[in-house]
């Protein structure tokens, strides 16, 4: 096996030859066809989400194929296709699991973080955890959805039924949920930084009905917002660009500080909620969804031995949708 290997955070990450793993009780391995690079795989690399398992391979918008199993998972899944997400295991017994709230189990694990990765040839995964996908469609425009496109999901949900939505930076999941906004009808308007115009473009090019910077009014109040960028002082912005019992949604794992605001812009029942993970029933849900609005992923294909250069491209807003490493 082939892999890209964090050993201590904020370094550069690197390319190590092993023996192939092997899976244990319940487990699968997945011989990896593509997988995504998320800008959580930055807060783990950059230490903002702390104690990751060290050493470790990131990547968790892993697609692959099944090519072998351990004990207790049926034989005739070898060769089929899979998705393996961020949630790569949960204790299916503390509150939250039993009340169907697994996202917030209380003793999960987290594919990337504290088990390996995708950034890998072959990948060990928790078989209960990893979703069937369609073998006909290419690996490398169906990695994003494995994360990118779940949590984005998971925040439109959230978000509510109105009409007028806001995205605050376009980026992978952006891109994605701004397709199936447009699919139900809804208006979107896009924010950007300041300035970035290729990003603007880029919303453009998929239908939103306006794209600006994020300091910059929309032509219309919005009934909701999404905030995917990690940045808390867009908090107060987005609060303050939605209308009377409008919601904002924080949709990343990490943001900074949110900085201190006036009341009257939460009053008048607007409501800030944030996303955390994703459930398998998010996956259940969101897969037929993408094929019936028929997204169409945005990518950039990097060597696996290229994935320093696909973080950093991201790092530094060079990508228009999503990076993805192909072994």
């Amino acid at each position: 096996m082939r892999a890209m290997v964090l050993e201590s955070i904020g370094m550069p990450l690197k390319l190590v030859d092993g023996p192939d793993p092997m899976p244990g009780p319940g487990e699968i391995r997945l011989r990896v066809e593509a997988c995504a690079v998320c800008r959580t795989d930055l807060h783990v690399i950059d230490g903002d989400l702390r104690h990751p398992k060290l050493p470790l391979i990131p990547g968790h918008e892993i697609v692959g194929i099944i090519d072998s199993v351990g004990t207790g998972v049926a034989r005739s899944r070898i060769g089929r296709r899979v998705g393996v997400p961020w949630l790569g295991h949960t204790c299916g017994h503390c509150p939250y699991c039993l009340a169907q709230n697994e996202n917030l189990c209380d003793q999960p694990d987290f594919t990337g973080y504290t088990r390996d990765g995708g950034f890998a040839t072959h990948v060990i995964a928790d078989a209960q955890f990893a979703f069937d996908l369609d073998p006909d469609v290419d690996a490398v425009s169906l990695a994003p959805l494995l994360c990118a496109g779940l949590i984005g999901w998971r925040c439109l949900k959230k978000a509510g039924d109105g009409k007028r939505l806001g995205i605050y930076g376009f980026g992978a999941a952006a891109h994605i949920i701004a397709q199936i906004a447009l699919w139900q009808g809804r208006e979107v308007f896009a924010f950007t930084r300041s300035g970035d115009r290729q990003a603007q473009e880029f919303a453009r090019s998929l239908g939103v009905s306006w794209a600006g910077g994020s300091v910059e009014s929309a032509p219309r109040q919005l009934d909701a917002a999404i905030i995917f960028a990690p940045f808390g002082d867009l908090v107060p912005i987005a609060l303050g660009a939605v209308h009377k019992g409008g919601r904002v949604v924080c949709g990343g794992i990490h943001m900074s500080d949110i900085p201190a605001m006036a009341y009257e812009l939460l009053w008048e029942e607007r409501e800030l909620i944030s996303v955390a993970n994703l459930t398998r029933h998010d996956a259940e849900e969101f897969f037929p969804v993408a094929k019936s609005a028929r997204v169409r992923t945005h990518t950039k294909a990097y060597p696996l031995d290229q994935a320093n250069r696909a973080l950093d491209d991201l790092r530094q807003g060079r990508l228009s949708g999503a990076a993805v490493l192909v072994p």
